[in-house]
């Protein structure tokens, strides 16, 4: 198989960043997102189809917390690459407003913009509380009603009685897109995002682009895509299914360098787990950490699902989970510890997927 490309002759594989500015041990959140801006640009120079930012809360490791801000910032730095929210958390607002952010973006940026959707806070309950103060759906339950008006604001259809049909988005996320573009392809604005059958079912019953969270629930994800697929209706927005999938990919030069790197993040997500977030440890502090037979067994779990290793050790295990999932889009997070390392990941993948040559 052509690197960077599926089974069927001549159909493109493209390549995506999931990004959430991770604060490692020893670095600001100021150094953070000046990491992203910098892997934002060469993204797109290696070849990178999408760069997405995720909505987090309280989490000191993590400073991607408004999505809409930080896209702004990247869309100035950058000039082709298609940005989004991977995701906006629905419940944490109210659709017009999002509309009327994504809108903004679209009207300075038209036609890299994606809006990426999630029904999970990004935090803890107490934050969620803080956050939801002006509104929001506030279960699961309400969450389609949430989607059903931000998807009226973005296409601006609305059912005859619907009380909001007379509302607009002003700017809207059709603004600057030409009719018959944007909205009938892949490329379509609103994405939903989901780690369950529940948004794998939603996505494919109101035809829109589904991303799965492989990265943290990676033994969902067949079940999920056959769901969605099954379930799929074409829609004025998409007439086919297409979906994508979040990998965690960790490249470095030896085998050895990956797995020293990913132990960080390892670390990183069991003391999310455990109650105690915090910011990113360096590979010193995680080689350091006095780790018990039941975290060890945690982290060999939690990594299972993950892609590491050298240039062609990621090779193979991105197109074995490319062949294993038929997803028609691939978006890599590769949460590595400090700047350099980071961006080399991502290099190394680039590489790996065919973008970067010689």
């Amino acid at each position: 198989m052509e690197p960077g490309r599926a089974d069927e002759p001549g159909k493109p594989v493209k390549l995506s960043v999931l990004d959430v500015a991770p604060v490692g041990t020893g670095y600001s959140a100021t150094e953070a997102l000046r990491t992203s801006t910098d892997l934002a640009k060469l993204a797109e120079q290696w070849g990178y189809h999408r760069f997405w930012v995720a909505e987090h809360h309280n989490m000191p490791g993590i400073a991607s917390s408004s999505p809409p801000v930080l896209l702004a910032h990247l869309a100035a730095h950058t000039s082709t690459l298609r940005l989004g929210s991977g995701g906006v958390m629905l419940p944490n607002h109210a659709p017009l407003v999002v509309a009327e952010q994504f809108g903004t973006l679209q009207a300075l940026h038209p036609g890299r913009i994606d809006i990426g959707i999630g029904r999970a806070p990004g935090t803890d309950q107490v934050t969620m509380r803080a956050l939801r103060r002006g509104g929001g759906a506030e279960s699961v339950e309400e969450f389609p009603q949430a989607l059903g008006e931000l998807i009226g604001f973005v296409t601006g259809s609305w059912a005859e009685d619907h009380p909001y049909r007379r509302m607009h988005a002003v700017p809207g996320p059709a603004s600057g897109v030409e009719a018959g573009g944007e909205f009938a392809s892949a490329e379509a604005p609103v994405w939903l995002l989901g780690s369950s059958g529940y948004s794998a079912q939603l996505a494919g019953m109101l035809g829109l682009p589904f991303a799965f969270a492989h990265h943290f629930s990676g033994r969902n994800t067949v079940p999920a895509l056959e769901l969605y697929r099954e379930s799929f209706q074409p829609s004025e927005s998409l007439k086919e299914p297409y979906s994508m999938i979040a990998a965690g990919v960790i490249a470095a030069d030896t085998e050895a360098q990956a797995k020293r790197l990913a132990l960080s993040q390892a670390l990183t997500m069991l003391r999310l787990r455990s109650g105690n977030p915090g910011r990113m440890p360096s590979p010193e502090e995680a080689e350091a950490y006095p780790w018990t037979p039941a975290e060890r067994e945690f982290a060999q779990t939690y990594q299972s699902e993950h892609i590491v290793g050298d240039l062609d050790g990621v090779r193979a295990g991105m197109h074995a989970l490319r062949e294993r999932t038929q997803v028609d889009e691939l978006m890599v997070i590769s949460n590595v510890y400090g700047h350099d390392a980071r961006i080399r990941s991502y290099e190394l993948i680039a590489r790996a997927w065919g973008l970067v040559t010689g």
